[in-house]
Order: structure tokens, then C-alpha cells, then sequence
């Protein structure tokens, strides 16, 4: 993706100076933007921040991300509703993510994740579907 372009998790900062940073490696500022760094890794089809980002006592050994194109997500938008720090290193993020597969209908994810911080990264833990 061009780093001008728009962001794919829906910020107004274009993608260069939002979600490519941490695509690259360097650590989210908060969990709201490991958040939209995996928002937009979904979009883009980057598994390996997917991975790197999810925290090892949780992380799945196959998320389904190597699934068929005609039954792969086509990823609409994402909306953070809420962000709160439930302690020094802890964190949770409210949003709902549309999707479309195929000719189908939208649908909404809407869901509280969990985060937590280990030596500067944060790292998704699980999440509540609401």
C-alpha cells in the first residue's frame, strides 16, 4: 500500500504515518492503535503482524487467514467505540469491523478485545463478542 494513501482503519493520518510504522515493527502507542494496526493487517493481508501482535498464551496455531479468496473477508470499515486502560499494562478497545464475503450480506463484528503491554508492545489478548 502506498504510504500516502488513506489508512485502512479509518484515521484521518494517511497510512505512511499511522499503521505502516507498526506493520514494521515498531511498538503500538496504545492498544486503540495495535487495534487498527490489526484492522488494517487484515485488510492488507498481513499475516505475520497478525501473528506478531497476538500475545503467545492465546495466539491460535491457524486464525483462518489463509482461506479461500471467494470465502475471504472483504474488509468495509472499523469504528473504535471505546478505549480504556483497565490497568499499567492492560488495556480494552469496544469496535465494530464490517465485513462482506462474496455477494453476501454485510455483517458487523462487534466485539471488546483485551490487550496487554510486555516490554513496551502491546499485544492482543482475546476478545468478547458483543
Amino acid at each position: 500500500m502506498d504510504i500516502v494513501s488513506p489508512c485502512p482503519c479509518g484515521s484521518t493520518r494517511p497510512y505512511g504515518q499511522c499503521c505502516a510504522p507498526v506493520h514494521g515493527g515498531m511498538p503500538a502507542a496504545s492498544a486503540e492503535a495495535l487495534m487498527r494496526s490489526r484492522y488494517s493487517a487484515y485488510v492488507l493481508g498481513l499475516a505475520d503482524h497478525l501473528q506478531r501482535s497476538w500475545h503467545s498464551s492465546t495466539r491460535p496455531v491457524d486464525f483462518g487467514f489463509d482461506q479461500d479468496p471467494a470465502t475471504r473477508p472483504h474488509w468495509l470499515g472499523l469504528d473504535i467505540k471505546r478505549h480504556r486502560e483497565t490497568g499499567p499494562d492492560s488495556a480494552e478497545v469496544e469496535f465494530v469491523a464490517r465485513y462482506r464475503i462474496g455477494g453476501g450480506s454485510a455483517v458487523r463484528l462487534h466485539e471488546r478485545s483485551r490487550f496487554t503491554r510486555e516490554a513496551g508492545h502491546w499485544f492482543y489478548l482475546d476478545g468478547e463478542h458483543l
